[in-house]
């Protein structure tokens, strides 16, 4: 049985700091629903009402563009282990870039990854958990390296080019913000 709340519990966000990795999806007014895994230990509570994450620089940046053009997100996570639970959270995101003058105060919540290229803040507006006794249980092996290689073998200089090459645009022709100053 679904369960709705305005604001984050003891238990949820306990659940939180369980989870190896979670789900965002985004939407622009037009255009294609995203939906990225992420993992890596990036994921934070702020407070009963808002979370972020540290987002590293991969081959696309739809969330950026898709918050820019609509702002709504849903994050998802869903237990793997043998107590069951999918939790949902509704809001809307914005994102934080080492320029942005809120960098120092977000970025304090985290720890540096090679390749870090943003934050994104979403402030909750509700908040769904439900059973989840169709979701496998599935023991993590590892935490995959491969993405904070290719930004260590780039390095920043690169890096900040491949951003400008294939991160400033969203596949549907959206603006990322990500040259914005």
């Amino acid at each position: 049985m679904a369960k709705f709340f305005d604001a984050l519990t003891d238990g949820i966000i306990d659940f939180i700091g369980e989870q190896k990795m979670f789900f965002i999806a985004t939407a622009p007014h037009e255009g294609r629903i995203n939906l990225s895994p992420k993992g890596m230990n990036t994921f934070r509570v702020l407070d009963t009402k808002t979370v972020a994450y540290l987002d590293l620089t991969g081959s696309g940046n739809e969330t950026s563009a898709h918050i820019k053009d609509d702002g709504r997100v849903t994050i998802m996570m869903c237990s793997f282990s043998q107590k069951p639970l999918i939790l949902r959270l509704y809001g809307h995101g914005k994102v934080i870039r080492p320029a942005h003058p809120e960098w120092t105060n977000y970025f304090r919540y985290f720890t540096a990854i090679p390749g870090q290229r943003q934050i994104v803040v979403t402030t909750i507006e509700s908040i769904q958990t439900s059973c989840g006794f169709a979701v496998p249980v599935f023991e993590l092996k590892e935490e995959r390296q491969m993405l904070v290689e290719f930004a260590c073998r780039l390095g920043e200089e690169k890096i900040e080019e491949y951003r400008t090459t294939k991160n400033i645009q969203s596949i549907d022709g959206l603006p990322t913000g990500l040259l914005e100053r």
